[in-house]
């Protein structure tokens, strides 16, 4: 459904989104990663068995790609695939000796491998708020992706950002799916029913 409301949500957004690369871009060009991959690291090894989806970083996202190598020593890792617009995400396997090719919007996809069912999913963003919502690139993918996901079974959504990309509050609509926790390089905060409900190393 489109009208005023969603057309001005998608304004705000927008502008929201402009200031937000310029923080995010400022952040990779001053922000030590190590304690952020530190920081995921941890997290990800009180799951290890879990299959978990990363992302290669595109544009000024911070890259976790050492966490993706680590976490696949001892179990699955995928990176999303794009199939359309209006679509949700596939997840193919990953490994790091995986051959990659270029998908959409400049980020890389490995060229064969099964799709798998993520029980972790690493998400970038371009802003996140106090609420634990966050803002993407406007495609809706990780919305439409997450709202799939948790229809179907237990998911753990966890952004990867600088510090630097926190806001208050962001403009959202009812499209939107929260995130259940953030890592940046000050540590793992976890959201819940809306709220942030603590901070601190994983």
């Amino acid at each position: 459904m489109t009208g005023a409301g969603s057309d001005d949500a998608a304004a705000r957004k927008a502008q929201a989104r402009k200031a937000a690369f310029a923080r995010r871009k400022g952040a990779q060009a001053t922000v030590d990663p190590r304690p952020a991959q530190a920081a995921l690291s941890a997290l990800l090894d009180g799951h290890p068995d879990a299959t978990v989806a990363g992302y290669m970083a595109i544009r000024s996202e911070i890259d976790p790609l050492p966490v993706m190598a680590r976490h696949a020593r001892v179990g699955p890792v995928c990176v999303p695939v794009i199939d359309g617009p209006g679509l949700p995400l596939r997840f193919r396997q990953w490994t790091p000796e995986a051959e990659m090719i270029d998908g959409p919007f400049g980020a890389r996809v490995p060229r064969d491998g099964p799709d798998l069912v993520p029980g972790i999913l690493i998400v970038p963003l371009v802003a996140f708020d106090a609420a634990g919502f966050r803002l993407g690139y406007g495609g809706g993918f990780y919305d439409r992706t997450l709202e799939r996901l948790r229809a179907a079974g237990p998911v753990l959504a966890v952004g990867y950002a600088f510090a630097a990309q926190r806001v208050e509050a962001l403009p959202r609509d009812a499209t939107d799916q929260p995130l259940d926790a953030v890592v940046t390089e000050t540590g793992l905060h976890r959201f819940a029913q809306g709220r942030a409900v603590g901070s601190g190393r994983a």
